[in-house]
């Protein structure tokens, strides 16, 4: 029965993220650049995309409180560390500075959905976020709360750090 509810809510956020795509530029996909694993398409790349959408629909709109890990209020290490528990049942590190050292390091043309995006905010700030695939990623932001963002962004184009790996891709079909 709870698999089945997860399912119904699964279909259901995908459902309204598709129609809020459809009427919001800014959230608007980039059909021109598939979800992939090694070149190639894969429906465990999409499954996973639909589960950290899912998440993120969960949490979508939260304003950003430093040091805060719930509904009233999370930062952005606090976010990724629970969308990868919900979604990829992966224990990450509670913070950035620790999450940035798991994993390996990846290069920006080989970014897969569930990669780390990290970027230097200031000269002592780090940020991060969970890479949806097509430049997108979902994350706690200061100003707007949770929210997905594009990483050709002038803003986090600018502060791009790197990408991280903390999973094994899920086996192609």
């Amino acid at each position: 029965m709870e698999i089945m509810d997860r399912r119904i809510r699964q279909a259901l956020a995908t459902i309204l993220w598709l129609t809020i795509a459809g009427c919001t530029s800014h959230i608007k996909e980039d059909r021109s650049e598939p979800t992939h694993f090694d070149g190639l398409v894969s429906p465990a790349a999409n499954e996973l995309k639909i589960d950290f959408l899912s998440f993120y629909h969960d949490w979508e709109g939260v304003p950003y409180r430093l040091g805060g890990n719930n509904q009233y209020g999370i930062d952005c290490s606090a976010f990724v560390q629970l969308a990868y528990l919900n979604t990829v049942k992966l224990r990450l590190p509670r913070t950035t500075k620790l999450q940035v050292k798991v994993g390996q390091q990846v290069e920006y043309d080989d970014a897969q959905v569930g990669d780390l995006a990290f970027f230097k905010t200031s000269p002592s700030v780090r940020h991060v976020g969970v890479y949806l695939g097509q430049k997108r990623f979902m994350h706690a932001s200061t100003s707007k709360g949770v929210v997905i963002s594009r990483l050709d962004n002038p803003y986090w184009a600018s502060t791009f750090w790197h990408f991280r790996r903390v999973y094994s891709p899920p086996e192609l079909d």
